[in-house]
């Protein structure tokens, strides 16, 4: 619901944050800037969608962690229900498990609340041009994500493999454990490779903790 009046554009929004201070700041600084319309205000995500589709914003300034309704959730419906409106989150959590599931859900932009007011003024303008508007930190994060390949996904051991490891969490040696599965030494140490290889572990006493680390033991 973009406003026209002669050849200055009004960009609405929907608020959205848990805590009312925070709120009240927001409708404050956009009240006071030209250009902009606060339509409402929403306290968890899924007000937020509901919100959306009743007031069709332009922007929507969308909080990340929120009792009764996160933002990440909130962004995804608003992308599955085919929603117009730009969701620019606004948090004060930066961690790659926050910004990648919020850009991956569809959020269009990613800002911190220490954002100066004219960079957040800008972000709202471009976000509502559904340009990509990143903080800077967040943009590192997502460059050096980009720059670092991903680590193998790493293959689940065997119920023999399994079994070996078991007994060498025991402290069982190579000759007892031959002994007590009926294979042989050799076929022991084949197995110790396999499930040192796919747990990343360079001996016996680190495979036993990355597997009870990962659950696999007890």
């Amino acid at each position: 619901m973009t406003e026209e009046s002669g050849t200055a554009r009004v960009i609405t929004l929907l608020v959205v944050d848990d805590h009312p201070v925070v709120r009240d700041g927001l409708r404050g600084m956009f009240a006071s800037a030209p250009g902009f319309e606060v339509l409402g205000e929403a306290a968890d995500g899924v007000a937020a969608v509901e919100l959306t589709a009743r007031l069709d914003p332009d922007v929507v300034l969308m909080d990340l962690r929120m009792p009764g309704g996160g933002g990440v959730a909130a962004i995804a419906e608003l992308t599955r229900l085919g929603s117009r409106s730009r969701v620019l989150v606004l948090t004060t959590y930066d961690t790659e498990s926050d910004t990648l599931p919020a850009i991956e859900a569809g959020a269009t932009g990613y800002l911190l609340k220490d954002a100066p007011r004219e960079e957040l003024l800008t972000a709202v303008r471009a976000a509502a041009d559904g340009r990509t508007v990143l903080s800077p930190a967040v943009a590192s994060r997502l460059v050096s994500r980009v720059r670092t390949p991903a680590a193998p996904a790493r293959e689940p051991l065997s119920a023999r493999e399994r079994e070996v490891l078991r007994l060498v969490a025991r402290g069982t040696s190579n000759r007892a454990i031959a002994a007590e599965l009926f294979i042989s030494e050799a076929t022991v140490k084949t197995h110790l490779t396999h499930v040192f290889a796919k747990l990343g572990a360079k001996d016996r006493a680190a495979a036993v903790a990355t597997a009870y680390e990962r659950g696999i033991l007890g």
